[in-house]
């Protein structure tokens, strides 16, 4: 029987099936999600599993044998020198960071959602840092930071605060290494603080603004007690993002102070790559990796905790 010879109902049938299996929602839905679900099992569960199997064994990158020994691991981790000040940079590193970005980014996300020229140019500008490559933005402040041809130095000279001829060392100093991390965390995570507030106040409808200027009520008074009190709960999922970025990260420890002076710029995540990587302790590191899990999650159930209360009052 040839196509012409068919029933039409029959001829209809394939392309209505198709149609069918592309709308249907139990098809469709998971097809969707299968890739990411298997990125998720590829690059977060598998990896994550495996430190805890690392954590609570004696595995070494010398050898191929895996014993099972408990918390030893941890409390070898726990026993180093080196963890207690690693611990205590860490949040320091965190709290500073977060301090600086939430400051920042509201007032960027105030002047860029304003009308002016060369507003676009100027959000380019803010973008920048988020779209740079991380060890590209590091090799940068590293070379601006460089205690010979540095230009903060040419600066420093220039105003007097150094003699002529004489240099800041940045990152040889442990104070002066820390604030120099603290900066490059800073303006890498800006970027995503500012959009992420820029999105909440355009959200905020202008009329309450409008109706409060209207009564009386100056720039100061509508900021306080009508913008910041409305942007909270979108200041506060910023701040999550950035908790989590700020205190897992080791790129600006690593490619910028590699930890010193003397361990004084270490934090978890560059001393678990330390101990697990280049000293060859996997278990240890580990170990390291992991006390930063309940940590976060404590951190960030604080964070939701205070996002909902805003919300609600």
């Amino acid at each position: 029987m040839t196509v012409a010879q068919r029933p039409a109902g029959e001829i209809a049938l394939g392309p209505r099936r198709e149609r069918f299996l592309l709308d249907s929602d139990r098809l469709l839905g998971p097809a969707l999600l299968a890739p990411a679900v298997v990125y998720l099992l590829l690059v977060v569960a598998y990896p994550l599993g495996l430190a805890f199997v690392y954590a609570f064994s004696d595995v070494t990158t010398g050898s191929q044998s895996l014993h099972f020994v408990g918390f030893q691991t941890f409390i070898a981790a726990v026993q180093d020198p080196v963890f207690l000040t690693t611990l205590r940079n860490t949040f320091v590193f965190t709290a500073l960071t977060q301090l600086l970005v939430v400051l920042f980014s509201t007032v960027l996300a105030f002047v860029l959602t304003a009308n002016f020229r060369g507003r676009w140019f100027v959000r380019f500008l803010v973008l920048l840092p988020w779209t740079t490559p991380v060890a590209l933005s590091a090799v940068i402040w590293l070379w601006m930071l460089d205690s010979i041809f540095s230009p903060f130095d040419w600066f420093a000279q220039l105003l007097h605060i150094v003699p002529p001829g004489g240099h800041i060392v940045f990152l040889g100093q442990s104070g002066l290494a820390m604030g120099s991390i603290i900066a490059l965390q800073t303006w890498r995570v800006l970027p995503l603080a500012t959009v992420i507030l820029m999105a909440g106040l355009t959200a905020i409808p202008a009329d309450i603004n409008d109706a409060a200027e209207v009564d009386g009520a100056g720039f100061w008074r509508r900021l306080f007690g009508i913008t910041l009190p409305l942007l909270s709960p979108v200041m506060t999922v910023a701040l999550l993002f950035g908790i989590v970025f700020t205190f897992t990260d080791m790129a600006a420890v690593f490619v910028l102070t590699g930890g010193g002076p003397g361990n004084s710029t270490q934090v978890l995540a560059s001393w678990a790559f330390y101990k697990g990587i280049n000293g060859g302790n996997l278990a240890v590191g580990a170990a390291d990796a992991l006390i930063m899990f309940p940590v976060l999650l404590g951190l960030a159930a604080i964070v939701l905790r205070i996002a909902s209360r805003a919300e609600v009052g």
